[in-house]
């Protein structure tokens, strides 16, 4: 039987943690990621998972934690295979240099992050995935930056800025259906309320993006431009046929096919492509010469989806952006993810994370305190158990009768949740979804961070309208009879809240 933990036991790993992350980012940058947070992970689990075997649990609780802790996440680090063999694939069939090419004569400079935010804002709006806006448009726009001279690390934040956006804002969205269905309100109460913290942190956003490409000292020439699409189009078959594959993968997500069968599908459907197109392009990436030209193009392909394509160009930066994907591109971000879901898979399991929002929970005495409390703790989660899915439910199990209490309606906790759990995912670089959006953009998270204008400024414009009370809904008559009724279930021994972790893992 496993006792409480005490103070000492919770602080310790807790403090293991940030140490050790905080000393590597310290020692080792922007490519901590590498490596180096991988080690600070699995230290501080093992720490954790030490407090726990002293506190009386067994070690095959603890494997178990790690196990379900491990597959909580496998969806996630099969999309990111799938994504770098997609890209691979992309490249290769000459969609993503059609993107660039299209991208370099269509973008002006000085509107450019502002356009590729909206942009993103309105593609993940209506088929309601940052991951699948990331992973196609999104690679697209870091080629056309750095194609136009300008900043891959801005032009990132402006793609997740507007991916995140839609992510939050759309019905389609997996968060947005989770976080009302965690707290018990309706899904579109939920977007609706949602709508006066999310406006105008985008509309901020928007505003950062256009001043910053307006002020930005002038890119690359119009000569160097000219250059590079030259070589674009000495290298690979420019075709607006060669979009085929972008458009088929957003009609596949607009239908709600599952992200992983959709951009599964996606690369395999520009297979053909780079066989009708790219022909030329494919054999000698094959060192064909020695093979039947059939062979050869299978090779390629094979290679391509495997890892990624390597550009030789003769151009350094055409041959950096267009050197990347396949499966094999993405293990150093797929160990890490397993690194950070083992430590919040225990620490979750000893009871250290319950803890901490229990104490966080204390010194919530107003409707402000209780709101940045959330905000709070949903950022921590996220750190802490590296999945948004989990500072999603957690969070908002945790907080549910605190709101009820205080006579707060649900929706206002739902939204809570999306301005802090759903956005600040992808500013933590051993976050699932960090990881993810680092991987798929070749940018690291704390290069893009200060960038993603539209993830920093909406915690903190929902914390003010706690702390004024601006757009707080009270609890309806409703959502009144329903807390009168949990209650008297949990006065008779009915009340299932304690189980914390399997009912989380359970949503998720």
């Amino acid at each position: 039987m496993m006792r409480p933990l005490t103070a000492w036991e919770i602080a310790l790993p807790t403090l293991t943690l940030f140490g050790l992350l905080s000393l590597s980012v310290f020692l080792f940058g922007d490519s901590s990621s590498q490596g180096a947070n991988q080690i600070a992970l699995s230290l501080s689990a093992a720490v954790a998972a030490i407090m726990g075997w002293r506190a009386g649990l067994g070690w095959k609780d603890i494997e178990a934690a790690i196990f379900k802790g491990i597959s909580v996440a496998l969806g996630a680090i099969l999309i990111l295979f799938l994504v770098g063999m997609l890209i691979g694939s992309w490249i290769l069939s000459g969609t993503v240099p059609t993107m660039i090419y299209f991208g370099l004569q269509l973008m002006d400079p000085s509107w450019f992050y502002a356009a590729a935010c909206l942009v993103c804002a309105l593609v993940s709006v209506s088929i309601g995935s940052s991951w699948t806006t990331a992973g196609t448009i999104g690679i697209g726009l870091i080629g056309t930056a750095a194609g136009l001279g300008l900043s891959v690390e801005i032009t990132a934040g402006a793609i997740i800025s507007g991916a995140y956006f839609g992510d939050k804002m759309s019905p389609l969205s997996d968060t947005t259906n989770l976080a009302p269905a965690v707290v018990g309100t309706d899904l579109f109460a939920h977007i609706r309320h949602m709508v006066w913290t999310t406006t105008p942190s985008i509309i901020i956003a928007l505003a950062a993006f256009l001043f910053i490409g307006i002020s930005a000292e002038a890119p690359a020439s119009d000569q160097q431009m000219q250059a590079m699409l030259t070589l674009l189009d000495d290298n690979f078959v420019i075709s607006g046929w060669l979009l085929l594959p972008l458009l088929f993968v957003f009609f596949l997500a607009y239908k709600k096919v599952p992200a992983m069968v959709a951009i599964l599908l996606g690369a395999l459907v520009a297979a053909p492509f780079a066989i009708g197109f790219q022909s030329d392009v494919v054999i000698a990436y094959a060192g064909g010469e020695d093979l039947a030209s059939w062979l050869a193009l299978f090779k390629g392909i094979w290679m391509a989806f495997a890892d990624g394509y390597v550009a030789n160009t003769g151009n350094e930066q055409i041959d950096s952006l267009l050197s990347r994907g396949g499966m094999s591109s993405m293990l150093t971000t797929v160990w890490l993810i397993v690194t950070a879901m083992v430590m919040g898979a225990i620490i979750e399991r000893v009871g250290i994370l319950e803890a901490l929002i229990k104490a966080i929970l204390r010194f919530a005495k107003t409707t402000g305190g209780l709101v940045a409390s959330t905000i709070l703790t949903c950022i921590g989660t996220n750190i802490v158990t590296a999945d948004q899915y989990i500072a999603i439910v957690l969070p908002g199990r945790m907080f549910r009768l605190e709101f009820a209490k205080r006579g707060l309606s649900a929706t206002n906790l739902s939204r809570t949740l999306e301005d802090s759990a759903t956005i600040t995912s992808p500013l933590i670089p051993w976050n699932t979804c960090g990881a993810y959006m680092a991987g798929t953009l070749g940018v690291a998270t704390l290069a893009y961070l200060p960038y993603c204008f539209f993830n920093l400024v909406n915690p903190l414009i929902s914390a003010i309208y706690g702390y004024t009370q601006f757009k707080i809904v009270p609890l309806s008559p409703e959502e009144t009879a329903e807390l009168a009724a949990e209650l008297e279930q949990a006065a008779q021994g009915k009340d299932t809240d304690h189980h914390l972790t399997e009912g989380a893992r359970s949503q998720v």
